[in-house]
């Protein structure tokens, strides 16, 4: 995945974004809440002034300054071709893509929209940037950990 690729990745997904919260925000606020498939998942408009699952609540102006940092940091990564994996490039454009969905809200309206409610589990309410970050960090994760168990046997190879 090319750099010019990658941003309009980032700037595609996190146009999808805005659009769902301008939806969400025109839609469901009014109403607050509404069913889509009963005890499983529903909307829920929840203005969110905190970071993952309420915390940090309040810290809109160090969230953002915090976020704005690591965005730039991992956009200059992409830009300066440091990322070589593909699979990592994509899980970084994912997470950049979602940050920058909910670094907008932040500055822009002072919180974050999450309407999405799993409604057959306790958790948090969320949104379409909070999936892209999750999965995004995950699979970063699980790529990471699994590279370093392949350079592991790799070099117990070598030392038989």
């Amino acid at each position: 995945m090319s750099v010019i690729i990658s941003l309009i990745s980032i700037a595609v997904l996190t146009a999808a974004d805005q659009v769902i919260k301008l939806f969400v925000e025109r839609y469901l606020a009014p109403v607050g809440t509404e069913e889509f498939i009963n005890g499983f998942i529903g909307w829920n408009y929840v203005r969110n002034t905190g970071a993952a699952f309420g915390s940090f609540s309040d810290n809109t102006i160090l969230l953002s300054v915090v976020t704005g940092a690591v965005l730039l940091a991992g956009i200059i990564l992409i830009a300066m071709k440091k990322i070589k994996s593909k699979f990592c490039l994509v899980c970084a454009v994912m997470i950049i893509s979602g940050g920058l969905g909910n670094l907008i809200d932040r500055v822009l309206k002072g919180y974050v929209v999450d309407f999405i409610d799993l409604q057959f589990m306790d958790f948090a309410v969320f949104n379409f940037a909070d999936i892209l970050v999750t999965v995004g960090a995950f699979a970063l994760m699980f790529y990471v950990i699994a590279d370093i168990f392949r350079d592991r046997k790799k070099s117990g190879e070598k030392n038989e």
